[in-house]
């Protein structure tokens, strides 16, 4: 599938398995492609499930919920993870419901909503490299490895449900004026102090976050 513009390239849901990083519980970590997910909107705090239908949250502890409803992750990303680990790299390996083509997740802006189907979808907040994700993947250094990337991919919260299909177009719906990135807020989760002071004084995170740099910062 070719597009020239933002678009969904595959959409992918759980096939639970035991979590590879021992603990004891089924892991949604590996995604397998679809033909479409249904999206709806999940309660608000971690152990909620996830924004698709028939999706898997293993870790309820720190995922799913409104904040962490769907994942997107780029393919242009996983060809470059495959060049450098040598590796294939099948849409969904990264745990992502969608697999993109054409926008650099990177770049969006926390709160910005797009539409992609019958969904509309606001950016949230960052990926945290955990210890399943790292074990799932097997590569030395991993965690370490992916922060320095610059790229985590894009968590969202649903404002609107519907379905998602291949070849939906990404089309964003505004452009928030604080203009502080995915990546900037990334690199401030794993440890960049001067961006995590300047993204809490914005106050663009959700409440929970909010709070969370306030006891650091406040």
């Amino acid at each position: 599938m070719t597009m020239n513009y933002p678009a969904v390239l595959s959409t992918n849901i759980a096939k639970p398995q035991p979590d590879p990083g021992g603990q004891n519980r089924r892991s949604g970590i590996e995604k397998v492609v679809a033909d479409e997910i249904v999206v709806t909107i999940p309660g608000p705090d971690y152990g909620d499930g996830s924004g698709v239908v028939g999706d898997h949250v293993g870790d309820t502890k720190h995922h799913g919920g409104q904040q962490k409803a769907i994942y997107a992750y780029s393919r242009e990303c996983l060809d470059g993870w495959e060049r450098e680990l040598g590796r294939s790299l099948p849409d969904g390996m990264f745990g992502e419901n969608l697999t993109t083509t054409g926008i650099v997740w990177a770049n969006v802006l926390l709160n910005q909503r797009f539409r992609i189907g019958e969904v509309e979808l606001e950016v949230s907040v960052p990926r945290s490299p955990c210890r399943t994700f790292a074990a799932w993947m097997g590569e030395p250094g991993w965690v370490r490895r992916f922060a320095e990337s610059g790229d985590c991919g894009c968590y969202f919260r649903v404002n609107q449900e519907g379905v998602i299909r291949p070849g939906d177009a990404i089309e964003a719906l505004d452009t928030p004026e604080h203009g502080f990135t995915m990546g900037e807020a990334f690199a401030a989760w794993m440890g960049d102090a001067d961006l995590a002071r300047r993204m809490w004084e914005l106050n663009i995170l959700p409440p929970l976050y909010q709070e969370r740099y306030g006891k650091r910062f406040g």
